[in-house]
């Protein structure tokens, strides 16, 4: 949707390619043509270079801009294009090869001149011998995968005895995501800033940076929100990040848009000496738009017109910093859960407005988020004078946002752009982790604000119904002694809820939340029944859900989610990690599952006994299927 909209402005006609799983698509509807081209699994659609060309040959497509992900990064792919005389919107694929694996990567920056972690890049991929140059490198250490990002094929690895279960993974994950399970190890920065410039080349010899962005919000090594400028940056410090980045570019002679990959040692803050290359992501990054805020250029366009061998449209002394930008990406997932992926149809979806925000999204309301790639909804961006401004405006949008029909990380992003660390600017990779307490809160009853809403919605559901000459129907508490009730029973996050609407004779109503009042407005909010019956209360980017309470259904569940595994998404199955019979420890790993390009480790809550496995390697399960089941306890 991104490139659709700066294509059309520029006068091209757009095509749209999908799989079965996008057939509904925003971009397929927004597209002049669209051309499916496979099933919904990624490996047999949008990762289908034979597919992708095709679909480009029988339309007469002279250019494929290949968007954020997929195949954007894939070299051949790339000459492919070339061959079949498509201009391939990015760089050469000589670059690709030579930037695409990290550890030829940083051998080439090294000897161009650029600071690189310390670490090892060789070819030796023995599990012995990559322990011992993790433990030449100094614990704790990184495992990296050679043709990774996004944190996939990636683990942290704090003492030597658990390196070889996470090299294992790390090769796994690998293999899985890039085809490719080389690894490389890399000193691991206690307190490190994650800084990247984005930079652009074109194929008359100039080559500029666009200033850096802090990328150092992150979970699970993806990046949650990111930032323009980044927060502590001096005039001297960007213009050594950006020579070295631009030096970067240079090296492979690069075209088109790339992203040059720094991590900083934040302990006494940015400083030459202190800061080294890690990747360079050779595509548009998905947090360009606060590029695009802070210097006020179309970052597409640019790519576009440099693909049809335009020069650079400005030269490095006609780039300017206005103002700061902050973007924060919007996901279907459960903080509380560990940032499970979350699916399903998004039944409500309203974004959060006001000056100075902008939103990219690629779905729209009544649209299904899938397990098939990315949960992502939409990233929000926010620009303002001040990085105050900015994130004061950002927070203020998400906690507008109003989502139902899946999880989301909204609440959470609110609360992170509001602590203040944040604000002051005291970040680092390890931020998420340090303050999950705050950002993800334990079990909460809804908020007086979201009860009051629930109250309202209720009460205005009831007077729809009631709407009839039936003076037996009519809603006003008339009694002949005493006053009206009406008791609604739910189960919210588990517990159980209890509502009653008092109908006064005066016509006010008032509400008691397990028998304590709660004030009550005739705002309703952002609050909407769902398909399933439930009641989605929407407030401040958190969702609560007040579920019927059916007390049956309760019973029958009570004393029964104990005793058995559950998956908690739709996936495929990796390992199975213990055998029938077994006694397991409490956080003991059972099942690997693979879910939206990660793995997710599914371990044992209590002690106990392995009744019955009734999943293995290589099943495909729904969300909620029934993997394992554990003995009865001995009375």
């Amino acid at each position: 949707m991104r490139v659709l909209r700066t294509a059309r402005r520029m006068g091209l006609r757009t095509i749209a390619i999908y799989s079965d799983a996008d057939a509904g698509a925003a971009h397929v509807t927004a597209a002049d043509v669209a051309v499916r081209i496979g099933p919904a699994a990624a490996k047999e659609s949008y990762l289908n270079s034979a597919a992708v060309l095709a679909a480009a040959r029988e339309t007469g497509a002279s250019a494929i801009h290949p968007g954020y992900g997929f195949l954007s990064e894939n070299a051949a792919f790339a000459q492919a294009c070339a061959d079949a005389g498509i201009v391939f919107v990015g760089p050469p694929p000589a670059a690709i090869r030579a930037m695409g694996l990290k550890d030829r990567a940083k051998a080439l920056m090294a000897k161009a001149g650029v600071p690189v972690v310390p670490g090892y890049l060789g070819d030796d991929q023995s599990p012995a011998h990559l322990a011992a140059e993790a433990a030449k490198t100094g614990y704790p250490v990184l495992i990296k995968a050679v043709a990774g990002g996004g944190g996939k094929g990636m683990r942290k690895v704090d003492r030597p005895e658990d390196f070889a279960a996470a090299l294992e993974g790390a090769r796994r994950e690998a293999q899985s995501a890039f085809g490719d399970d080389r690894v490389l190890i890399e000193k691991y920065v206690s307190r490190p800033r994650h800084i990247e410039v984005q930079v652009f080349a074109d194929a008359h010899g100039n080559a500029v940076h666009l200033f850096e962005r802090d990328c150092s919000l992150q979970r699970r090594h993806q990046k949650v929100i990111e930032e323009a400028p980044a927060p502590g940056m001096d005039a001297a410090m960007r213009a050594h990040i950006g020579a070295a980045a631009v030096k970067a570019a240079k090296a492979v002679n690069y075209t088109g848009a790339g992203t040059v990959e720094f991590i900083a040692d934040a302990s006494e803050g940015l400083r030459p000496g202190h800061i080294w290359f890690m990747e360079m992501n050779t595509r548009l990054q998905v947090e360009h738009p606060v590029t695009e805020a802070i210097t006020g250029l179309d970052l597409v366009e640019w790519q576009l017109r440099v693909a049809a061998g335009e020069a650079l449209p400005k030269a490095q002394a006609d780039l300017a910093i206005h103002g700061h930008a902050i973007e924060a990406r919007l996901y279907a997932e459960d903080p509380r859960k560990g940032f499970l992926p979350s699916t399903g149809t998004l039944e409500r979806l309203r974004f959060g407005k006001g000056a100075g925000i902008r939103i990219d999204t690629g779905v729209r309301e009544g649209d299904a988020v899938t397990p098939f790639y990315d949960p992502m909804i939409a990233k929000v961006i926010a620009h303002g004078e001040t990085r105050e401004a900015a994130a004061a405006r950002l927070a203020d949008a998400l906690a507008a946002t109003a989502v139902a029909g899946v999880a989301t990380n909204a609440g959470f992003l609110v609360r992170a752009l509001r602590h203040p660390d944040f604000v002051k600017g005291e970040i680092d990779t390890g931020f998420i982790a340090a303050h999950l307490q705050t950002l993800v809160p334990e079990h909460r009853t809804p908020p007086p604000k979201a009860l009051a809403q629930a109250a309202a919605f209720l009460l205005a559901e009831r007077n729809a119904v009631s709407a009839s000459p039936d003076p037996w129907a009519v809603r006003d508490g008339f009694r002949l002694a005493g006053e009206g009730r009406e008791v609604a029973r739910f189960i919210c996050d588990g517990a159980p809820l209890t509502l009653e609407i008092l109908y006064h004779r005066d016509g006010r109503h008032s509400l008691l939340l397990d028998g304590a009042p709660v004030p009550i407005t005739a705002d309703r909010g952002d609050t909407a029944r769902l398909s399933s019956g439930a009641l989605a209360v929407m407030a401040d980017g958190d969702t609560w859900l007040l579920l019927p309470d059916d007390p049956l259904e309760s019973a029958e569940a009570q004393g029964h989610a104990s005793d058995r595994i559950l998956a908690p998404m739709p996936g495929k199955v990796i390992q199975v990690l213990v055998t029938a019979g077994e006694v397991v420890k409490r956080g003991q790993p059972l099942i690997i599952l693979e879910a939206m390009k990660m793995e997710h480790t599914l371990s044992a809550e209590a002690d106990a006994k392995i009744e019955e496995l009734l999943a293995a390697p290589g099943d495909q399960v729904t969300e909620s299927a029934l993997l394992l089941r554990f003995a009865e306890a001995e009375k």
